[in-house]
Order: C-alpha cells, then structure tokens, then sequence
C-alpha cells in the first residue's frame, strides 16, 4: 500500500471514529480487552501518525480497524 493510501485509510477512519459514541471499554477478541477505550483509541491514532511510513507499523492501524469492525457488529 502506497503512503498516500494509508494517509487516507487513516483519515477516514479517524473520521468514523470521532462520530462514534464509544462504550467505555471493549473485548475486541478473546485476547483483546480494552479497558479505556477512548483514550487507547486516541493512542493509536498518536502512534500511527508517528509511524506511518514504516510499513512494519501497522499494527496500531489494524488494531483499529479491528476496533471498528467488533464496534459495527
């Protein structure tokens, strides 16, 4: 994925989740328990930012849209 893509994926995300009305925790997955979720959430955002160029870095961004997905379901 180029980096222009993953500005965008970000940002729309970003997006998504600044609409949402976050419970205050979350079980992502059976190994994924997220106490505070609106602060972790923010954190990742903070860390895919920082990383964004390092392809290797895209866990903060996978978590995320994992996030999203159990949030949608």
């Amino acid at each position: 994925s180029s980096a222009a893509s993953d500005v965008y994926k970000r940002q729309a995300l970003k997006d998504w989740f600044a609409n949402q009305d976050l419970p205050q925790g979350l079980q992502v997955d059976k190994a994924t328990n997220i106490p505070n979720l609106k602060e972790t959430v923010a954190r990742l955002f903070d860390q895919a930012e920082a990383c964004f160029e390092n392809p290797k870095m895209q866990g903060c961004l996978i978590l995320l849209e994992n996030i999203k997905a159990k949030l949608e379901s």
